[in-house]
């Protein structure tokens, strides 16, 4: 099950809306693997599929270990189930189901009708938190979504409210590009986007087989159209999440410029409802979103109870002013998390953590 998990990381960053599978076929009371496969994207043959075709007629009476529930159901591809039962596999092993509602347990059903042997469990705990933004998906019907922020010992985010300020150094920058990679979008408010202008990309560029998208928060449509997420198009799209507020010339300048806008629900602040936009995204398909602030944005979404995941990346400075920005602020109490991993990067250190349960 290891080598089924680690050929389903091959795929990372590039299978949304699809989760990340792999499967290894053994035969012999050794169990010595014959075949591989993994998932590359959307479209193409599924893991066991690809390994199925690798092993042959050699399939015939062997065990199929997959990290995930196989489908049973119609889609761009024809459901693995047949392709196993036909294929004469006669044990199968899978780490965890599928919370897809067209699976869950359908296709273990089906297998086990078919006279397989199946069994569910082994590499459970991993094979769930490699597909962590799949399943929470199709569980919760909204995407995964990680915060990530950068703050000063004493808590905060710049020198100045409003002020552009380079907190951390390469190694934290060369995570903060991984995480952009493997979510299918990032995340900002509109007053970062005016603050600092950023591009939101992935550098040096790395090609997804889904281009991932960048999501400005912006309920009035303020998005200034000489923005490098507006004007630069190559390497990602823009979505402007706005309100039905906004004035139609904004919409229509911005639409014109070549962003998308998305008129989600509104709070009683004006703001963007976070949970409209999220419920939103989901019925897209997208599977996780990169919340990369500002303040106000990452406050909203804790407050909410929107984050599934934390990283706080620590610069070993204190700011120290009174007008120093402050990383979190508007929070009405406590948020309890715990930490999932402590790591140093460079001279910063990192800190991932997740709601307590």
């Amino acid at each position: 099950m290891m080598l089924a998990l680690a050929e389903a990381g091959r795929g990372l960053g590039n299978t949304s809306p699809n989760p990340m599978v792999g499967a290894v076929i053994t035969r012999g009371e050794d169990e010595v693997p014959i075949a591989f496969g993994h998932h590359e994207r959307a479209g193409a043959p599924h893991a066991e599929v690809i390994a199925l075709e690798k092993a042959g007629e050699a399939a015939r009476g062997a065990t199929l270990y997959v990290n995930l529930e196989p489908c049973d159901h119609e889609g761009s591809t024809p459901p693995c189930t047949r392709a196993i039962i036909e294929a004469g596999i006669a044990r199968v092993v899978i780490a965890t189901y599928d919370e897809d509602e067209r699976v869950r347990g359908a296709g273990v059903e089906r297998l086990k009708a078919a006279g397989i042997q199946v069994d569910v469990g082994p590499g459970e705990t991993p094979a769930r938190e490699l597909n962590r933004m799949y399943l929470h998906q199709r569980r919760a019907g909204r995407p995964f979504v990680t915060l990530k922020m950068a703050q000063s010992l004493d808590g905060a985010i710049a020198q100045k409210q409003g002020e552009r300020f380079a907190l951390t150094g390469r190694a934290a920058w060369g995570h903060v590009r991984r995480l952009r990679f493997e979510h299918d979008a990032v995340m900002v408010g509109v007053g970062t986007v005016i603050v600092d202008d950023p591009q939101l990309t992935v550098r040096p560029f790395r090609e997804r087989a889904v281009p991932y998208k960048r999501i400005v928060v912006d309920a009035s449509a303020r998005t200034p159209l000489d923005r490098k997420l507006v004007k630069e198009r190559t390497r990602a799209s823009t979505i402007i999440a706005t309100t039905a507020s906004a004035p139609r010339e904004r919409l229509e300048a911005l639409q014109s410029a070549g962003v998308d806008v998305l008129v989600c629900g509104a709070r009683d602040d004006g703001r963007v409802d976070p949970h409209d936009l999220l419920a939103r995204l989901g019925s897209l398909g997208m599977l996780s979103v990169l919340c990369e602030g500002g303040p106000m944005l990452a406050s909203t979404l804790l407050e909410e109870s929107l984050v599934d995941e934390l990283h706080v990346l620590i610069a070993p400075v204190v700011l120290g002013t009174a007008s120093s920005a402050p990383a979190f602020h508007t929070l009405s109490r406590q948020h309890h998390l715990r930490a999932t991993k402590v790591r140093k990067l460079g001279d910063d250190a990192l800190i991932v953590a997740r709601p307590s349960e």
